[in-house]
């Protein structure tokens, strides 16, 4: 199927829709990927390439195309491709940035359609996803707009209540949006959106706590992860209610900084600490707290059942994204990016034990990742003075397939699936298309 673009094999498009029908979440477009992770539950999961059957002799092919600041790439319909970009050095000098969302060939990576510049201010990796509408979204700044997916045009635009960055949203099975400022300094607000108008649907609710991490949702429940407690909240019909029955305190008394993004799984949820960093152009030796950096594991059911394990045990351990669960294996991968580790672990429900599975150091993995739940194959990055990208088997770690991107920089932002056995990976300096030959 052609949209002014490359053709793509437009039997794999029907066939990955298909087989994403166990993924499709209520609020979104009936997409493989219409937002980062895969949706608000983080899960980072795809339906298998079928490519990936026999990866004996899998190969990567890459095409590149240098875009400062690039995002994440989500999917509309069989051959569109989107990609959110931003602005960087007007904020270095104290100047407000924009965002621009591109629909780009599949194959070459070429602009088709751009929007115009995005209105944002405060400078933060912004968001973008497909309302069930089949309109598009995006976060970015302290703005949030909706586009026509068709054109790109802005059908409607609005600014939120903080003069601070809006770090992404969740759109929840009813179709109401929930963004929340990114907050250090002050504590973090959820804002109810109305997808039509973009009107605030109940004033803002505090939540009593600052909070970087993006927010995650299941059904009409968010998860927020405060800089030191775990939080739940329910869209009643007519506003979000905190339930006061599950809150997770999972800093404690340490002296490790804020958790990332959080997973949602069928009875637990994931996520990592000592989330304080140093970026520049990668991870590797940026940590800011001493102490090692941990995955946490917390029931759904009762907020009081958690438990968290060193990842590296090394000091100086710090992440900027969130781990990765796979329910069938019952295994979930963590790592340790300012020290070049990654690890599995897989969970014995009934002991509420993590066993260590494996380890490997010297891999500089930093970004989200894609998970193929059929093979058991996990896609990560590899930061070693330049990038590659790397297909692992969450079994046993062991490389099944690598290549070079040429990226100067770390990617720590959203990959996605493609349509033509393949997948995006965006970081700060350029897009890759990456092919399964």
């Amino acid at each position: 199927m052609a949209y002014g673009c490359s053709i793509v094999d437009d039997s794999s498009g029907r066939n990955l829709v298909a087989q994403t029908a166990k993924y499709l979440m209520k609020g979104y477009w009936p997409s493989p990927w219409p937002s980062e992770d895969g949706g608000p539950r983080r899960l980072q999961s795809t339906p298998d390439p079928q490519v990936l059957a026999q990866t004996n002799s899998l190969r990567f092919a890459t095409t590149s195309r240098r875009r400062l600041m690039t995002t994440m790439t989500v999917l509309g319909d069989p051959g569109e491709i989107f990609v959110l970009t931003h602005q960087a050095l007007r904020s270095q000098i104290g100047l407000p940035t924009t965002a621009q969302v591109e629909r780009i060939d599949p194959l070459t990576l070429r602009p088709l359609v751009r929007s115009p510049r995005l209105d944002g201010g405060p400078m933060w990796p912004g968001g973008m996803a497909i309302h069930r509408n089949g309109d598009l979204f995006t976060v970015y700044g302290r703005h949030i707009h909706r586009l026509a997916r068709a054109d790109l045009t802005v059908r409607a635009a609005a600014k939120l209540p903080v003069n601070q960055p809006y770090n992404s949203f969740v759109i929840l099975d009813c179709g109401l949006i929930i963004t929340k400022n990114l907050s250090l300094r002050s504590t973090a607000q959820l804002c109810v959106i109305d997808p039509d108008d973009l009107s605030l649907v109940c004033p803002p609710l505090d939540c009593a706590e600052q909070s970087v991490a993006r927010l995650s949702a299941v059904g009409n429940t968010v998860y927020v992860v405060g800089v030191r407690t775990l939080t739940r909240y329910h869209w009643d019909g007519t506003a979000l209610r905190r339930d006061d029955s599950w809150a997770c305190p999972y800093i404690g008394d340490s002296q490790r900084s804020h958790g990332w993004d959080a997973v949602i799984g069928d009875r637990h949820l994931w996520l990592m600490d000592n989330g304080q960093h140093r970026y520049r152009t990668n991870m590797v030796g940026r940590g800011v707290a001493q102490a090692p950096n941990r995955l946490i594991r917390v029931s759904l059911a009762d907020a009081e059942d958690w438990q968290s394990i060193d990842v590296s045990g090394l000091p100086g351990g710090s992440v900027t994204n969130p781990p990765l669960w796979d329910e069938a294996r019952q295994i979930v991968i963590a790592y340790d990016s300012a020290n070049r580790v990654i690890c599995g672990f897989r969970f014995e429900e009934e002991k509420r034990a993590l066993v260590p599975l494996w380890r490997r150091d010297g891999l500089g993995c930093a970004s989200h990742m894609l998970h193929f739940p059929e093979s058991g194959l996990i896609c990560t990055n590899d930061y070693q003075r330049r990038e590659a990208i790397v297909l692992l088997d969450i079994s046993n770690g062991a490389t099944v397939a690598r290549v070079e991107t040429g990226g100067l920089m770390q990617g720590v932002v959203f990959p996605s699936p493609g349509w033509n056995q393949d997948f995006y990976w965006c970081s700060m300096d350029q897009v890759t298309r990456i092919a399964l030959t």
